[in-house]
């Protein structure tokens, strides 16, 4: 059997004009993400994890952030294009595992619909889809709540 490990990272600055959306959920939050797109960086991160193993390129090759047909798209859009490039190469996409990095909102109240909707757009089990988040202490760009992070590792086999 083949197995490959992917990584992925994506960062977006917040913003007061606009609306959270993580892991394919509109959040209750006095900032969004700014983006192309929705900016759901949890998505994001999980796109590029899942095309990296697949050795597919990553999220900006696949939807450029210049192209007026991804501006404002929903980013459950974009994870199920990727999950649809790596299957026809012949990959299974195992599981994904994967930490939000942001001060606020606080993200427990919000993982069990997370999943739900991410394991729907993959077509996988909820239990394959493994979702964390810590704050970043206060520090840096994340602790002034300026932006957030996602990193994601996703296993996939043939």
């Amino acid at each position: 059997m083949d197995i490959r490990v992917g990584f992925g990272f994506d960062v977006h600055q917040l913003d007061g004009d606009r609306d959270l959306y993580l892991g394919g959920v509109k959040l209750e939050s006095d900032l969004g993400a700014l983006g192309h797109s929705d900016a759901d960086v949890l998505l994001h991160a999980i796109c590029d994890a899942i095309l990296g193993a697949a050795v597919k390129g990553d999220i900006g090759f696949h939807f450029p952030n210049t192209a007026e047909e991804y501006k404002d798209i929903d980013s459950k859009k974009l994870l199920a294009k990727s999950c649809e490039i790596v299957r026809e190469d012949g990959w299974e996409i195992g599981n994904i595992d994967a930490t939000l990095v942001l001060e606020k909102p606080k993200i427990l109240p919000y993982i069990g619909q997370m999943k739900e909707t991410i394991a729907a757009v993959m077509e996988l089990d909820e239990d394959r889809i493994s979702i964390k988040a810590t704050t970043n202490e206060t520090m840096g760009f994340i602790g002034r709540r300026e932006g957030l992070v996602a990193h994601a590792v996703a296993l996939i086999k043939r």
